[in-house]
């Protein structure tokens, strides 16, 4: 695959798990994959991030089920151009069951995910439109 553009990823993987310390290690393990697709020149979407709303969530009372999140991630996974899957669970089962009912490119290694070229300029380019230099900047 050679591509000027790159992708918008969704990271599929598990997020619940049976203690605090594991749930935190799915959230980092995404966080991390996250970083190397960005690194590839590719723009992810990561789900696990969502673990910082269940959190205020729960300080602030609001009960927030699975079935919410998978609400709130889906519109996502529409979007996006491909799904890279982590490892099996209930919602990355279902995520990738969508990405392949959508027609989307499916990743399941770092491997397989192309390095864009061009993609400085084109992050400088992406910059440029929405960042306007403060008056004060110099």
């Amino acid at each position: 695959m050679n591509r000027h553009t790159g992708l918008r990823v969704y990271v599929a993987g598990p997020y619940s798990a049976p203690t605090e310390r594991e749930r935190l290690a799915n959230v980092q393990a995404a966080v991390d994959l996250g970083i190397a697709l960005y690194q590839k020149g590719h723009y992810p979407y990561v789900p696990h991030l969502t673990h910082f709303v269940d959190l205020r969530a729960q300080q602030s009372g609001i009960k927030m089920e699975w079935e919410d999140y998978i609400s709130w991630d889906l519109p996502w996974l529409e979007a996006c151009d491909a799904l890279f899957y982590m490892r099996r669970s209930k919602g990355a089962d279902l995520e990738l069951e969508v990405a392949r009912t959508l027609g989307k490119t499916i990743f399941t290694s770092l491997e397989e995910v192309p390095v864009i070229e061009q993609e400085s300029a084109n992050r400088s380019t992406i910059l440029s439109r929405w960042v306007r230099p403060s008056p004060d900047a110099r």
